[in-house]
């Protein structure tokens, strides 16, 4: 993934902890369920995707 970094004047946003990414994984998990359009099946994929790269701990 590419990005541009926002201004040094412009204030950064945290990143998320892991507790609160889990949690995000879940909802997205949540979303497939209920949403059967390709909207929820790239959520599904997105979770997917996001929980391989959280510590297994």
């Amino acid at each position: 993934m590419l990005g541009d970094y926002p201004d040094a004047d412009e204030p950064r946003l945290p990143l998320p902890t892991a507790a609160e990414a889990r949690d995000a994984v879940g909802y997205m998990r949540l979303l497939e369920t209920l949403d059967l359009t390709p909207r929820g099946q790239a959520a599904g994929q997105l979770a997917a995707n996001l929980a391989r790269r959280l510590p297994t701990d």
